[in-house]
């Protein structure tokens, strides 16, 4: 037999303290969000804090909503709660809250981890409403009803999963994420109270005989406003921790950043000066080797009973012109580091390969080199700085000469051409040394690679930068006997037209 419908009583809602509660869902869903950052951001030591009190301050924030949306239910008797009941809901919301923060941070949460979780953190929720409810005293009683329950602990496991989500996305603190972070809030705010007002409607009152008052306390509207302030307030000294704890992070990373870029620069300045003094090293090695050759020279022709004074003064005015050419480099390294300008002119190519050979012409000799000249006469000029091109090509044909020391000395040929091209002109130097096998060929041109065990590795290097800076290139050729290298370089009157 079913109670007659007079017997149960009428309710209504405050809309003030409904929109109250629903206000105390949004913030607290956002300090969530915001402390599940906070609780992977951080380092294990804090990160202990972090969860205990955001697990508090959430776990409240939590209760309250529920606690607020309670005391907007309006029936015509007096309702009272039960505080040690009402204790135990404040713990079960708070260790829900850290089961939720401990969960978000680990990684790789698939589907099927985020469900169970999920009905984990859902069945805290659901327990934490029933709980609240069953705190109420009163002269009235309730039943529920199974099926909307059902709907409510559904409504409980579904906000808890999308809550799962939604920390785990905003676990890593992205950047600019006030915003998503907001609208995920108000979207969790929401689920939390459809989920309590589902899980009210779950019972219908009537009348009882009067309630044991033990242990019980009534809160007014105004005690409702006073729980809300402090709530509120607890969840913004939350969020505000955590946006304080952000950019004390933010700094701690500028600071570390600039640690590092001073090291690096630090470190960057040793190895600028360790390439500048190998590259000072290679480039005047030559000059200064025939220095010391033709001074050698010199001094044996002065103590010879009948010295040739025609080719003593020959080897001083190389030694003079070397010295020049080593000043020369010098200078043009020097002027690499400052702001100033090479001094370019207009060249012709083919003279600046007579005076690169008429340098090494020792070194083609002394090595009994076959030299083959095919020079076209109809070259135009290149625009360009004389030294730094003539030191180009100069390592581009010691590097010829060195790979042809290893073949036998009939078959020592150095092969020099140029000519024009539709871009400018074109030299190819081709010797008939060992050649290159295909890594050697690869990594030809990378500062500090050599195949000769004396070799420092920059020759080439330094010779396509030079090339480079003059608008042209400098390429491997693979030939089926030896090596060959191909130059380009723009005509000066290609430039003036640029």
């Amino acid at each position: 037999m079913t109670d007659p419908p007079s017997s149960f009583l009428p309710h209504f809602y405050d809309p003030f303290q409904v929109a109250l509660s629903i206000l105390i869902a949004i913030a607290a869903s956002y300090a969530a969000l915001d402390v599940a950052g906070r609780v992977t951001a951080t380092r294990r030591a804090l990160r202990a804090a972090w969860l205990c009190g955001g697990a508090i301050s959430m776990g409240t924030g939590m209760w309250a909503m529920h606690f607020v949306g309670m005391l907007a239910f309006h029936l015509p008797v007096e309702v009272v709660y039960f505080w040690p009941t009402t204790l135990v809901a404040i713990l079960v919301a708070i260790a829900a809250s850290g089961v939720a923060l401990a969960i978000v941070p680990l990684k790789g949460m698939g589907l099927s981890y985020a469900l169970v979780s999920g009905s984990i953190l859902g069945s805290g929720v659901a327990g934490l409403h029933y709980l609240g409810m069953s705190a109420m005293r009163m002269a009235a009683m309730y039943v529920l009803n199974a099926w909307i329950v059902a709907a409510a602990v559904a409504l409980g496991i579904l906000f808890a999963t999308v809550g799962m989500w939604l920390g785990y996305g905003f676990r890593d603190e992205p950047e600019y994420t006030v915003w998503k972070k907001l609208g995920s809030s108000v979207l969790m705010g929401a689920a939390v109270s459809s989920m309590h007002y589902t899980g009210m409607a779950s019972a219908t009152f009537r009348s009882s005989n009067a309630p044991d008052l033990a242990h019980t306390v009534f809160v007014s509207t105004l005690g409702s406003l006073g729980i809300s302030a402090v709530i509120l307030s607890l969840l913004g000294v939350t969020i505000t921790a955590c946006f304080a704890g952000r950019q004390f992070d933010a700094q701690g990373n500028r600071m570390s950043a600039a640690e590092a870029k001073i090291e690096l620069e630090h470190t960057t300045r040793l190895t600028m000066m360790g390439g500048l003094t190998a590259s000072i090293a290679h480039e005047i090695k030559q000059p200064l080797a025939a220095i010391v050759t033709n001074a050698s020279y010199s001094l044996r022709q002065l103590s010879a009973p009948n010295p040739n004074l025609e080719e003593i003064r020959q080897a001083i005015r190389e030694i003079e012109e070397d010295g020049n050419r080593t000043s020369h480099i010098i200078s043009r390294i020097r002027a690499l580091l400052t702001k100033g300008s090479p001094e370019r002119t207009e060249l012709d190519v083919n003279d600046l390969l007579r005076e690169v050979l008429d340098i090494l012409r020792s070194e083609i000799s002394q090595n009994k080199i076959i030299l083959k000249l095919d020079l076209d006469p109809e070259l135009p000029p290149v625009f360009g700085d004389r030294i730094q091109l003539q030191q180009a090509l100069m390592n581009i044909v010691v590097n010829g000469i060195e790979a042809l020391r290893l073949v036998p000395e009939p078959h020592r040929e150095l092969t020099i051409r140029s000519r024009s091209s539709a871009e400018g002109l074109v030299i190819e130097f081709t010797d008939s040394g060992p050649g290159l096998d295909a890594e050697a060929a690869e990594r030809l041109f990378e500062p500090f690679f050599t195949t000769k065990p004396e070799g420092m590795g920059l020759g080439l290097s330094i010779s396509r930068s030079i090339i480079e800076s003059h608008g042209g290139s400098l390429s491997n050729v693979p030939k089926p006997n030896g090596a060959g290298f191909e130059l380009t370089l723009p005509a000066a009157s290609e430039i003036s037209h640029d």
